[in-house]
């Protein structure tokens, strides 16, 4: 038997999972450190995004295979050791994916009110990690700086009002606190323009949309139209929307505009609230030949007493694991790190892609990983990794205890969601009775 383990239970590891069960003789353990699986997808998608976590489904059936098994609230670093798992499986494949914010590196990032869009979409989507959150949204205007659609995931979760999350799963104290908002201005801050974002179609034909917020974006920062016909099919429509926008403004409660050639350079706060946020600088930049952004020297103020960065995330370092830090991801030849130590996903690629992209991906290394193990190494695996918790006093959820914790959060859903999303891991574990 031919043992493999593979850490991480979103896209990139199920994916993996799915190629590597088809094989003979093998044994897949996808291990997670929290008792529910599906990583980014239950946690990452914005939650009125309902048909995208939907693909949930196609992971479920492979966790139901008999040759895959899901060993849920075991951390490795704590619980089992890198060393030690590649001692116990002829393979160890990372697929932890990249769930740490890089960091914002101006002045005044540091300050109460400065959040990462992973802290924050971790909040609304009911990460335990994130659900004491908090943030505040009692101030009118909120800068949110990055260009890709995390960014407008964002935006549009701030702008909604409470009847348009309904069908979607996002958390109870989300949606309390967003009902609550004094918000009324965002600003997406990008540091080139129109042509060089890093959103599609749907998610920006989305703001056109919503009840009472309409998006904004000046005239003078789009490029002549002629030069559309140079872009992608997919950004050529993008770019439409933006055009969109500009020429039909709506007014509404909420407006979110678009600052496109805007680079962050500080973020002052306020002496008597703590130091926490009040605006952010910003200058206006211009782009080169290259395509690149350079600043002017000419800076603008925004008044925000929110800044949710939005510009990339990283794979955490694990001890003992080579990590490319200027990369954000585990050092690897092609998927491989060390002798039976593997990665795939964003921990191999760096955050790029979409969740589709791991399915080659991970199909690709889960094929690595069955040539070089050959028929395996007669290793411990699966029973030797029961023993080593079992010492160690660590009762791992399995996937059929996740479908009670499932069922139990479709039971508490409200106001006609799919599910009432537990945020925290006590309440998971109590829901099969630990």
């Amino acid at each position: 038997m031919r043992h493999v383990a593979i850490v991480g239970s979103g896209p990139a590891g199920y994916y993996t999972a799915e190629t590597l069960q088809k094989a003979d003789d093998i044994a897949v353990d996808v291990i997670d450190r929290l008792p529910v699986p599906y990583g980014l997808i239950r946690t990452g998608v914005a939650p009125d995004h309902q048909s995208i976590k939907a693909v949930s489904r196609r992971y479920e059936g492979v966790a139901l295979t008999d040759n895959v098994r899901f060993v849920g609230h075991v951390a490795v670093g704590t619980d089992v050791s890198i060393d030690e798992l590649v001692v116990l499986y002829d393979a160890v494949v990372l697929a932890t994916g990249a769930p740490n914010d890089r960091p914002l590196d101006i002045a005044g990032a540091d300050r109460p009110g400065v959040i990462g869009s992973a802290a924050f979409v971790g909040w609304y989507n009911g990460h335990p990690d994130f659900a004491d959150l908090n943030p505040p949204l009692d101030a009118p205007g909120v800068a949110v700086i990055g260009n890709g659609n995390v960014a407008l995931d964002v935006a549009r979760i701030l702008a909604k009002t409470p009847s348009e999350f309904a069908g979607s799963d996002i958390v109870a104290h989300a949606r309390t606190a967003l009902a609550a908002s004094g918000v009324r201005h965002i600003h997406i801050l990008g540091r080139r323009g129109p042509h060089q974002i890093a959103m599609t179609p749907k998610e920006l034909g989305e703001l056109a949309h919503l009840e009472r917020a309409s998006p904004r974006v000046d005239p003078a920062d789009l490029p002549d139209e002629g030069d559309d016909a140079l872009l992608e099919p997919g950004m050529r429509k993008s770019v439409t929307h933006l055009r969109s926008f500009a020429a039909n403004p709506v007014a509404k409660p909420v407006t979110i505009d678009f600052d496109f050639f805007a680079m962050p350079v500080a973020i002052e706060g306020s002496q008597e609230n703590g130091g926490r946020v009040r605006r952010v600088i910003v200058e206006k930049t211009a782009l080169d030949a290259d395509l690149r952004s350079h600043g002017t020297g000419e800076t603008y103020a925004i008044d925000a007493g929110l800044v949710i960065s939005c510009i990339g995330y990283q794979t955490p370092p694990i001890p003992g694991v080579p990590y490319e830090h200027g990369r954000g991801r585990f050092a690897n030849d092609e998927g491989r790190i060390l002798p039976g130590l593997y990665c795939v996903g964003w921990a191999r690629r760096g955050p790029s892609g979409t969740i589709g992209t791991n399915k080659p991906d991970g199909a690709r290394i889960a094929e690595m990983v069955l040539d070089d193990i050959g028929r395996g190494a007669g290793k411990a695996g699966r029973p030797g990794l029961d023993a080593l918790l079992a010492s160690r006093g660590v009762a791992p959820v399995t996937f059929r205890d996740w479908r009670r914790i499932e069922a139990a959060e479709v039971a508490a859903a409200l106001d006609g969601n799919p599910r009432e999303k537990f945020t925290s891991v006590e309440a998971m574990l109590a829901a099969i009775g630990r």
